[in-house]
């Protein structure tokens, strides 16, 4: 039996929720993440956020949700470094007056065969990726569409979040075919 090879993975869509009761602040953050992981190549539309209330005593009420890619492909294995300064980005939006949030922020990135989430949260099915930061795939794309496990967030198997996933997918798909698989596999 032959050992299998060591490849280094192909480049991926970083992509970035975005939970908010302030859809103002989406902007703000936008431009701040734009200056770290380049230009923004998709922004969803805002999607009420009436999945959970998970978040409604940190972020406040009528929350708001929106997505984002970026033209730039990324390194996977750099996922656990991006949630962390997604994390420390949270930490300049801070109500005046406490230390709760205004904005929440979920980093993960887009292959062509699934989407992948980081958190700080550990669970069975999740793998840690190091500086206390842990690796969920949410989505499976089979069959020609995105597809949920058991352990999927409720608001990622809805069919608005499944179109957005499917767009941002489009894009990364013509980013590889156009070249996209040499640029990152040539720096490793």
């Amino acid at each position: 039996m032959a050992m299998g090879e060591v490849k280094l993975p192909l480049p991926v869509k970083l992509v970035v929720g975005m939970i908010s009761a302030k859809i103002e602040l989406f902007r703000q953050v936008q431009e701040r993440l734009s200056e770290k992981f380049g230009a923004i190549d998709y922004e969803s539309r805002i999607i009420p956020f009436t999945y959970t209330d998970y978040y409604g005593k940190e972020l406040g009420e009528n929350l708001k949700r929106k997505f984002i890619s970026f033209e730039k492909l990324v390194d996977p294995g750099e996922i656990a470094n991006i949630k962390i300064f997604t994390n420390n980005l949270e930490a300049k939006f801070l109500y005046p007056d406490s230390l709760r949030r205004q904005i929440n922020l979920d980093p993960g990135y887009l292959e062509e065969a699934k989407l992948v989430l980081a958190t700080t949260k550990n669970y069975q099915h999740r793998l840690y990726l190091g500086r206390g930061i842990y690796g969920e795939v949410t989505l499976r794309y089979t069959k020609k569409s995105f597809r949920s496990w058991e352990w999927t967030y409720p608001d990622y198997k809805t069919e608005n979040y499944l179109e957005v996933f499917d767009c941002i997918r489009k894009l990364y798909l013509e980013k590889v075919q156009g070249g996209g698989r040499k640029g990152l596999n040539e720096k490793l």
